[in-house]
Order: structure tokens, then C-alpha cells, then sequence
């Protein structure tokens, strides 16, 4: 499958190709939309999963953060009528938001990423958070991690693991399209860690604070049931 380049997403031509993408029919059973904020990392990554035959997977790079991309996600799945009471809803049709903490020290950063966690669960869809990066879901297939860590300590572990600079060239695309064989020999680990980090934070109300998680292995263990056999 071709992907809309983040440059070109607003374009006439574009917007009609995510609309053909949302408007299949049910000649299938699964359907997943994962929509990214990264162009490359998670959209590939997800994309790699072999899914079965009566499975769809079609992860979308946005280009945007938080309550922005989660914001532009119902604009755009609403158009469709495909949320929850819309007249083209289908339970079997999952719409997953996956995004970051990303902290920047910058004012209002914990009150965006609990709007859009909130936001996207009021309107009916998944969502795949990770704070503070996305990168925290690969580190978590080596060890459990339940101490607060910054996107660039998760660069700087990734880089010793795979030989050379992640934060250069680990979010390439070509890289991307390996991660996900990458990582599988250690998936199930992973998902063990970071169900086991989740649960840390069952307690607390504001996901902000829920440092370090990532939900991205319930995204993973969806895929994972639709595998080809």
C-alpha cells in the first residue's frame, strides 16, 4: 500500500485515497485504522503484522500530537459516519489513536495528552498512548522499566541495541518496515512488562501522570488475534 506523505495529507487527491481506505466493505471480519502521530515508526511497525485474509490493517501517519491528532481523527472518522451511533458504525471496524506524552517542558503539555486520552475514550475509540515515547514499547521487550525515563534515554538504549544512532536514523523508513520482526522474538515479554507497568497506575485518574506506561500492547494484542495461521 501506498502512504500519504505527511507533506501531501491535505491535499485533494489524498483526502479522497483515506476516504476509499475508510469507506471498505465488509468483505472482511477485522478492520483496524491506527492513526499516528509519526510518519514512519508506528504506521510501519503496524503495518508489518501478518494479519489473516479476513483482516485489514491501515495505519495512517497524521503528522500531529495529542489532542490535535486525536481532534483531526474524529473530524475525519465522523465524516465517514463511523462512530459510535453514526449510522455507519460496525463493532468489528477498531479505530485506534496512538500517540505520545512527548515532553517538552513546555506549559499545558500534561492537561493536552490527558484532553486527548479523554477525548478519543468519550467518542468510542482505542487508544494506544506511550509516556513519554512510543520507543518505551521496544524498550520494554529487554526490560521491565518502572522508573520515569526522557525520549532521549529510550534513543540512547535503542542505539546500543541495534548498533547504531536511533535518534538519526532509527525513524527512517526502511528501518521501520524491520521492527517488527526486530522485536517479535521478545513481543510476549513485552506485553507481560508493559500490562504488568499499566497496572501501576489503575489508581491514578490523570494518564500524565502515569509515568513510565504505554497501552500500545493492547493495540499488539489485538493485531495478534488476527493473525494468519
Amino acid at each position: 500500500m501506498n502512504r500519504i506523505k505527511k507533506t501531501d495529507e491535505n491535499k485533494p487527491w489524498a483526502r479522497k485515497t483515506l476516504e476509499r481506505d475508510l469507506s471498505i466493505k465488509r468483505q472482511v471480519q477485522n478492520t483496524f485504522f491506527i492513526f499516528c502521530e509519526g510518519a514512519n515508526t508506528e504506521p510501519e511497525y503496524f503495518e508489518a503484522f501478518p494479519v489473516n485474509t479476513e483482516t485489514i490493517v491501515r495505519a495512517i501517519g497524521l503528522g500531529m500530537c495529542r489532542s490535535s491528532l486525536v481532534k483531526e481523527i474524529i473530524r475525519r472518522v465522523s465524516e465517514q459516519g463511523y462512530l459510535k451511533g453514526q449510522l455507519n458504525y460496525d463493532e468489528d471496524r477498531q479505530i485506534w489513536c496512538v500517540f505520545d506524552r512527548d515532553d517538552r517542558g513546555l506549559p499545558g503539555e500534561d492537561e493536552d495528552f490527558d484532553d486527548a486520552v479523554r477525548l478519543a475514550t468519550e467518542h468510542g475509540l482505542h487508544v494506544a498512548y506511550s509516556n513519554d515515547a512510543f520507543e518505551l514499547w521496544f524498550c520494554l521487550h529487554d526490560h521491565y522499566i518502572d522508573t520515569q525515563l526522557h525520549r532521549k534515554q529510550f534513543y540512547e538504549r535503542l542505539s546500543k541495541r541495534i548498533g547504531f544512532n536511533y535518534e538519526d536514523h532509527g525513524k527512517e523508513k526502511d528501518f521501520a518496515k524491520s521492527l517488527y520482526e526486530l522485536f517479535l522474538p521478545l513481543q510476549a515479554k513485552a506485553i507481560q512488562h508493559a500490562e504488568r507497568l499499566h497496572k501501576v497506575y489503575e489508581a491514578e485518574p490523570k494518564f500524565s501522570r502515569h509515568n513510565p506506561c504505554t497501552t500500545v500492547y493492547q493495540l499488539v494484542t489485538a493485531l495478534n488475534k488476527c493473525l494468519k495461521r
